[in-house]
């Protein structure tokens, strides 16, 4: 049995929240794409109709890729960080997702 009752449930979920970094603010200006971190079990077409959705906007691609988490010390003891999926999701021309606004235009 699956943990969402509905499609649209898993919709909402899908999207974890957007990468703000010097990369991904670069790529948002240059090739008009968005970048979000996703579930890992996420597939492209379940991310694309998310973000429409969600932000109403048109979505023209996704590209994903899977992130390893890093080895990190804490001291003496050793730990590691999650893995995690990240979308690359390039907008159709026109469309944006302002972040810092919290509004689609």
């Amino acid at each position: 049995m699956s943990k969402y009752k509905t499609a649209t449930d898993r919709l909402h979920q899908v999207i974890i929240g957007p990468v703000i970094s010097e990369k991904s603010t670069r790529v948002a200006e240059k090739a008009n794409t968005a970048v979000f971190k996703v579930l890992r079990d996420a597939e492209k077409p379940e991310i694309k109709l998310a973000v429409e959705r969600l932000f109403n906007v048109k979505v023209e691609g996704v590209r994903t890729l899977n992130v390893k988490g890093k080895n990190k010390r804490f001291g003496r003891f050793e730990g590691k960080r999650s893995d995690w999926k990240k979308a690359y999701v390039t907008l159709a021309e026109g469309q944006e997702i302002d972040f810092l606004a919290g509004n689609a235009s």
